[in-house]
């Protein structure tokens, strides 16, 4: 091996060449990921700003209905979630057809969702922090999804039955969200949105089921088969099934085994676990994860 003028060893030139085509390598790959970050950001105007409020809810109160054999299934909830994409200007959802009773949900494949931030959120309906969450976030994940930044699959379910005076309002609120998911999955979005807006407080009953149907039909639902599914309870069944799944998981397209609390929120496939009081803590999470170089 030759050496400098310093008297320190020079690598032979192949050596050189090597190490030159590798530092090349590494750092077009850097300047990918750069390049990638870059047209997130500004593709749906990241940087407004949000509330991180995915904090974790420990499960002691777990719905005392259990998971029927028969359960009903909506359609266009094949995962057991409801997948919500945009073009640029609308926001529309994936159709399903709906399930056999008996038959496993079957997991949204993420594998050509590559530039998008895939966001899926567990929530129930009566959970503060999951209200706290939506009003903190869901207008900001609304324009990402509409803006084609980011995926939005939702997750109803039903952990707090007994926090509701009887009612089971938590239940029939996730009957209520998979009625529209099945007749109107277009309008699931602004019902989702309508529903928190409107959430009562734990320990209360909440809404009536006909109370359910006018705030529906305030956020836009037409078809009028929904009326009749939310007061037939219609898939109730299935909204104690669906949350069985969460709680005992494994969770399609996530790096972990099960929801522990709500609301759960994962993008692409990892769980936030972030602080609840920084605006900027959710934000760069997701940027981080839609900008992430995918997994070898």
């Amino acid at each position: 091996m030759n050496s400098n003028a310093y008297g320190k060893p020079v690598p032979p030139k192949k050596d050189r060449r090597d190490a030159a085509r590798e530092s090349a390598r590494l750092m077009r790959e850097e300047q990918q990921k750069r390049d990638k970050r870059k047209r997130w950001l500004l593709r749906g105007g990241i940087g407004a700003g949000i509330i991180a409020a995915a904090v974790i809810v420990t499960l002691v109160i777990v719905n005392s209905t259990g998971p029927g054999s028969a359960a009903v299934r909506p359609a266009n909830m094949a995962s057991d979630g409801i997948l919500l994409t945009g073009d640029g200007t609308s926001i529309t959802a994936v159709t399903t057809d709906a399930l056999a009773a008996d038959a496993k949900p079957i997991a949204t494949d993420q594998s050509k969702m590559t530039d998008t931030a895939n966001i899926a959120i567990y929530a129930d309906y009566l959970c503060p922090f999951c209200g706290q969450f939506e009003a903190t976030n869901g207008e900001q994940i609304a324009t990402w999804v509409s803006a084609g930044n980011a995926t939005l699959e939702f997750h109803p379910i039903s952990i707090l039955d007994q926090g509701s005076a009887g009612s089971k309002y938590p239940t029939r609120a996730a009957n209520a969200a998979a009625c529209v998911a099945n007749f109107q999955p277009d309008s699931f979005l602004a019902v989702n949105t309508a529903l928190f807006k409107n959430q009562p407080a734990e320990q209360t009953t909440g809404l009536t089921d006909k109370q359910i149907v006018s705030l529906v039909t305030d956020a836009g639902v037409t078809d009028k088969d929904v009326a009749g599914c939310i007061t037939d309870q219609t898939f109730t069944t299935w909204v104690a099934a669906s949350t069985d799944r969460a709680l005992k998981g494994p969770l399609p397209n996530a790096d972990i085994k099960q929801i522990k609390g709500t609301p759960t929120v994962l993008v692409n496939g990892v769980a936030y676990t972030g602080a609840l009081d920084d605006p900027a803590a959710f934000e760069s999470f997701v940027t981080a994860q839609a900008t992430a170089a995918p997994a070898k």
